[in-house]
């Protein structure tokens, strides 16, 4: 999944591992093409979000001004900067902002008051779950058996997308509203509701494989004996916290049955693999092995579907 820096996302996905890496060498070659200037890098993005908060953007607002104007305008910008009435009125604006910002609530006061609930989609895994006393987020829940009642036998199950516009609207429910009935006929796409659980887990700040667990897992992957292997894996996914494991477990049962329709909704272990290994792990920092990285994550997750009973099961299975 490529997103660009007008916010655009691109969604390439294939079974065969050659291809996918003939993808990412020929995207990484057309970005390395670019002029210099026209790249932005982590760092850039990572100023212009810091320079876009709250006071520091009106204290640096006089900077930012300056940067160079076409010649076309230069006569009406002189004109409109230098008068001084104008420039009063503006250091009036940007006195009573600040003092709008500084006296304004903090989100916590803002939450004890009930004017904000606590969000869904962008919360860590176990801030949802502590809040709704469980170890499953009951949107996780609602979506699983929202799916396995209408969508098992559907062509392409979580690899199709969904509508944009209707996830996000759906996102924005989740969010605002305790109550959420998936039969209602704005949520008949399943499509739709397959879209807002994958965007759910990506969306977690921290992935459901935790990122301390992210290397012990592509290590686990990598043993050549099958029954170590799984052994290994096992072993890690006994560690998770609770939240995560019992997410996993439901998560990863569920998924299982989709397999088993293989026949129907043509969505293999393989295919799930692809689907959901870069949304449940990843690197904290992406390398340069980001091409490896996937092809191990989507190992991992076909893995612990084709060998769930020994992975989740108890220790006489």
């Amino acid at each position: 999944q490529i997103t660009t820096v007008s916010g655009n996302e691109f969604l390439f996905q294939s079974d065969i591992d050659f291809l996918i890496l003939d993808w990412f060498h020929a995207i990484k070659n057309a970005i390395d093409r670019l002029p210099k200037e026209q790249r932005i890098t982590s760092r850039n993005l990572e100023f212009k979000l810091r320079r876009s908060s709250s006071i520091e953007l009106l204290n640096n607002l006089d900077t930012e001004s300056k940067e160079p104007k076409p010649e076309h305008r230069k006569s009406l910008i002189f004109r409109l900067n230098y008068s001084a009435s104008d420039t009063n009125d503006r250091n009036r604006v940007k006195s009573r902002l600040k003092k709008f910002i500084s006296r304004r609530p903090s989100l916590k006061t803002l939450q004890e008051k009930g004017l904000i609930k606590d969000q869904i989609f962008g919360s860590h895994l176990h801030l949802v779950c502590e809040h709704e006393k469980s170890t499953v987020p009951q949107f996780v829940r609602l979506c699983i058996k929202a799916v396995e009642r209408r969508g098992l036998d559907v062509d392409g199950i979580y690899r199709v997308s969904g509508n944009l516009a209707t996830i996000q609207k759906l996102r924005f429910v989740v969010n605002q509203e305790e109550k959420l009935n998936l039969d209602d006929s704005q949520w008949e796409d399943i499509h739709v509701v397959t879209g807002a659980l994958k965007m759910f887990f990506r969306e977690l700040p921290e992935p459901l494989f935790p990122y301390c667990f992210f290397e012990q897992f592509v290590e686990a992957i990598k043993i050549q004996d099958n029954a170590t292997r799984i052994k290994a894996i096992r072993s890690l996914v006994k560690k998770l916290p609770r939240p995560n494991y019992d997410t996993m477990k439901i998560l990863f049962e569920h998924l299982q049955k989709i397999a088993a329709k293989e026949s129907v909704n043509l969505m293999s272990t393989q295919s799930l693999g692809i689907v959901f290994g870069p949304t449940l792990l990843r690197p904290e920092k992406e390398t340069g092995n980001m091409a490896v990285h996937m092809l191990y994550q989507n190992q991992i997750v076909e893995l612990m579907l084709s060998e769930y009973g020994k992975i989740f099961g108890s220790e006489e299975d």
